[in-house]
């Protein structure tokens, strides 16, 4: 299976576990008696290169760790009220469950926006100096400035952070088979949205609030405008085939259909239909949708109609209670008061 970077975080062990996709978290802890280098090189579920990359910093790890954290916690935003609200599991051997071994474009936006998570993490620690290995994109001071402003400051090096996420995450994937070639185009896919979605931001030079002059540099989007841009394009992910070029005996993804759009580089692909994600599925780790909130007014894909199935749904009141009525008190504090009301939820049958 393709390298799916997960981050584990538990009580007291925040930057102690790292895995691959299909690894159980609870193999890797760190020795705090060894050096950081011996430590990534005990880590035999790395590969070689892998290994190599992790030990040229102790900060490393950490940085990997935050990214697939933050890829993870996007995807579970994006998907929050979808029928696949991209589950995790903590007691089992694959962090996603089974639905990592099918390939579908859930699975496609899994490897895009951890692939996505890993660079702009790794990019964010750089500009941060946290990092021996790299610091600000100094190539934006050689380009040529507009009139009124010129380029300065610290531009966040997302050719770094792009290398360093494809070099690491890419390394497994097996470029003659269909599932590597897709998950690395999907990884790809995350990296490129970052540095499409790159900010310029500017600061006024001058006497008395004048701004005679601007500098400006690049920096990283939001990471939740990367999460939403990539969404875009799991909506709209093309399904693809593997074919063979027959004098380079190269293998490539092409579309299915031959009337569909062939993919580009910042566009998701996947190989098989998506599973049914309505009833639980042991073997796929699906929850089904018995059981979940869904919105009564909503026409959406969070809307009790589609959310639900078909199956119907159940109205459930229950008395919540809520800080209301809040006011300043001198000196020097805000009270306020209890209030009581009831609320109406839709649960699906």
């Amino acid at each position: 299976m393709g390298a799916v970077l997960t981050h584990y975080l538990c009580d007291n062990c925040s930057n102690r576990l790292l895995g691959l996709q299909g690894y159980p978290p609870s193999a890797f802890s760190l020795n705090p008696t060894i050096s950081y280098e011996e430590n990534c090189h005990r880590l035999n579920y790395l590969g070689e290169k892998q290994q190599r990359l992790c030990a040229i910093s102790d900060k490393i790890l950490m940085a990997i760790g935050v990214g697939a954290k933050i890829g993870i916690e996007e995807c579970q935003h994006q998907f929050r009220m979808n029928r696949w609200n991209c589950t995790t599991f903590h007691n089992t051997t694959s962090i996603f469950g089974g639905i990592i071994s099918v390939r579908s474009r859930e699975n496609a936006y899994i490897h895009a926006i951890t692939s996505a998570g890993v660079a702009y993490s790794v990019t964010r620690a750089c500009s941060r100096g946290e990092l021996n290995e790299c610091s600000c994109d100094n190539r934006q001071r050689l380009r040529k400035s507009k009139k009124n402003w010129q380029w300065g400051g610290c531009s966040e090096d997302i050719h770094f952070g792009e290398k360093f996420s494809r070099d690491f995450v890419d390394s497994r994937e097996d470029m003659n088979a269909a599932d590597g070639l897709m998950n690395q185009h999907n990884n790809e896919a995350g990296r490129r949205i970052i540095r499409s979605k790159m900010q310029r931001v500017c600061k006024c030079h001058g006497m008395s609030g004048s701004c005679n002059a601007r500098v400006c540099w690049r920096k990283l989007p939001s990471f939740r405008d990367v999460g939403d841009t990539l969404s875009a394009r799991y909506e709209g992910a093309i399904l693809v085939k593997m074919v063979e070029k027959k004098k380079k005996h190269a293998k490539k993804l092409r579309a299915a259909g031959k009337d569909m759009k062939q993919p580009n580089r910042t566009e998701l692909v996947f190989l098989e239909d998506s599973p049914n994600y309505c009833e639980r599925n042991e073997t796929f780790g699906i929850m089904g949708t018995r059981g979940r909130l869904c919105n009564q007014g909503s026409l959406g894909v969070d809307g009790c109609p589609l959310l639900c199935c078909g199956r119907g749904y159940q109205i459930r009141v229950r008395e919540v209670e809520e800080k209301c009525n809040c006011r300043f008190e001198w000196c020097c504090k805000v009270v306020c008061d209890v209030c009581k009301y009831k609320k109406e939820e839709y649960i699906c049958n």
